[in-house]
């Protein structure tokens, strides 16, 4: 039973990480590799999103990405040396200094696959220039750690496959990691700069057996996250996804076995699981912690791991964990963000924003009610997002008091520069695309794509308004799906029309080529290839 769980664990973490990623390494479309001055961000599948000094940094899939105009022009560091082609799963900011964590698909053989990390990329000039910090990762030696009065025989994770950085915490002069098979990991910033053969430090957390541990206890057990040769042990909660941290005492640390808080700076730990507590999270996978500032409550997305009561949901705490309320059931959590009223140090409300991968959803009243984000379409241009599948959400304050609210999805980025009311304002998408080279070009992205997954992108012009009529068809040129039907377009050098892979009763067509057209009006047809692959 303890192996099904283990691998089911690993089960949720590759699907959710790497079905965007699939897209994106097969991807024949037409998206940027121009690394300044790009008039979108470098990829559509936005993992993280960062505001700090009304800088948007961007965590996606193909590398980070940056704004300083609100998001009119980006700074895309795909392709440049530092960071090559590797994916980018956080993005945090600590003294002055951005910080990346980096990593690639790894194929372990049989079909599968695991993230392999790449380290951490950090920039000590708003991202001018870049400096690499390998992935930690330890010596066959490294087979004890020395804990208060006991030695603890400590698993060496020798390999960046299936270790890669999920988050990144900071305290004084400190930077603490979430690795899934490296665990809970802490270096000093000013000896990792100084070092670059840095040893980082592991950090001891309590077995699944055990609600808390001190360096005075006695204690025997392995820091061990899977079993194998190096022994029998293996505790889900050593597996480390998630970090917030408070202050330089108070850290709280999600893994796949619960929610361990220190208030001593990361020396003593006290855990709180599903079955632990008269009020407990809603599951013990936890993907991803937040605080609200305006009554420091603690978020977190929790997921179910094990055990039959266990469910998907949001859990928040107003007393430092001791008790635990429960919201949107059996939703997949990503990211929190919150949207603040009232002058920092003195916020009067909050509303909070919950990232899931079915919609985006946000409360006034601190969980009661959630609305749920309408359709979320360009006012200007009439483009949709197109999902429900929200990964980030962050809340920025201008200089004028206005609000505008970022939304990274698995299909792009949107922008809502809020007016009155919830969800009520200008919608901007933004959206990781070429420009067309003429008004009888046009392409789909991405592409291959999997119907499974996402929508296909159909991008063409109008450069004289017409009723468009765009059909898709088989190898063998017979008629899959008309995707709209003399539909009047104005002029515009760019619209985008949506695939879901299914053809007119709604089944996914099978793996194959696929040619679409294009009439616009009298003018010559366009044409264009897609690949479909599950």
């Amino acid at each position: 039973m303890r192996k099904i769980l283990i691998t089911y664990l690993f089960f949720v973490l590759a699907v959710d990480l790497f079905a965007q990623q699939k897209l994106t390494n097969y991807n024949l479309g037409k998206e940027n590799n121009v690394t300044s001055g790009d008039v979108t961000q470098q990829s559509n599948t936005i993992e993280k999103i960062l505001i700090h000094d009304n800088v948007i940094w961007l965590a996606t899939s193909k590398g980070l990405s940056k704004s300083t105009d609100n998001g009119l022009s980006w700074t895309n560091y795909y392709n440049v040396q530092e960071f090559g082609t590797e994916s980018v799963s956080y993005v945090g900011y600590y003294n002055s200094i951005v910080w990346a964590s980096t990593w690639h698909p790894y194929d372990l053989g049989g079909g599968s696959s695991d993230g392999e990390g790449s380290g951490l990329r950090y920039s000590t000039n708003q991202g001018q220039t870049w400096k690499v910090i390998s992935q930690p990762i330890d010596n066959p030696g490294d087979s004890s750690i020395v804990y208060g009065i006991n030695k603890i025989r400590a698993l060496p994770v020798t390999t960046a496959v299936q270790n890669f950085i999920y988050d990144i915490g900071f305290t004084k002069n400190t930077i603490w990691i979430a690795t899934k098979a490296g665990g809970l990991r802490k270096a000093n910033i000013d000896s990792l700069f100084s070092n670059p053969n840095y040893k980082w430090q592991r950090v001891i957390l309590p077995p699944d057996n055990l609600n808390s541990i001190k360096p005075t206890d006695t204690l025997k057990f392995s820091l061990q996250p899977s079993s194998g040769k190096f022994g029998n042990e293996n505790y889900l909660n050593h597996r480390v996804f998630s970090i917030l941290t408070i202050d330089d005492d108070t850290i709280y640390v999600g893994t796949a076995g619960g929610i361990n808080k220190s208030t001593d700076g990361g020396i003593s730990w006290t855990k709180f699981n599903h079955t632990n507590q008269t009020n407990p999270i809603s599951g013990n996978f936890i993907l991803s912690l937040e605080k609200n500032d305006f009554d420091n409550s603690i978020w977190a997305g929790t997921w179910k791991a094990e055990g039959q009561s266990e469910y998907w949901g949001v859990s928040s705490s107003n007393d430092g964990g001791l008790n635990w309320k429960t919201f949107l059931s059996d939703e997949r959590v990503l990211d929190f963000g919150f949207k603040y009223f009232g002058n920092p140090g003195n916020y009067v409300a909050a509303d909070v924003f919950v990232a899931t991968q079915n919609g985006c959803y946000r409360s006034s009243n601190n969980g009661s009610t959630w609305i749920a984000a309408p359709e979320i379409i360009d006012d200007n241009k009439n483009v949709s997002l197109n999902t429900k599948h929200f990964r980030s959400v962050k809340v920025n304050r201008n200089q004028d008091n206005s609000y505008d609210i970022w939304l990274g999805t698995l299909n792009g980025l949107a922008r809502l520069k809020e007016t009155a009311g919830f969800w009520s304002g200008n919608w901007k998408v933004f959206l990781a695309s070429e420009k067309l080279a003429s008004a009888s070009d046009t392409y789909a992205f991405p592409n291959p794509f999997s119907p499974d997954e996402e929508s296909i992108r159909i991008k063409y012009s109008t450069p004289q308004a017409a009723n468009v009529t765009i059909r898709i068809f088989d190898f063998g040129m017979n008629l899959v799906k008309t995707l709209i039907q003399n539909s009047y377009k104005n002029i515009s050098s760019e619209n985008f029309e949506f695939w879901n892979g299914r053809d007119e009763n709604e089944k996914i067509v099978p793996n194959g080529i696929y040619f679409y057209r294009i009439d616009l009006g009298t003018g010559t047809p366009l044409y264009g290839k897609i690949m479909v692959i599950m």
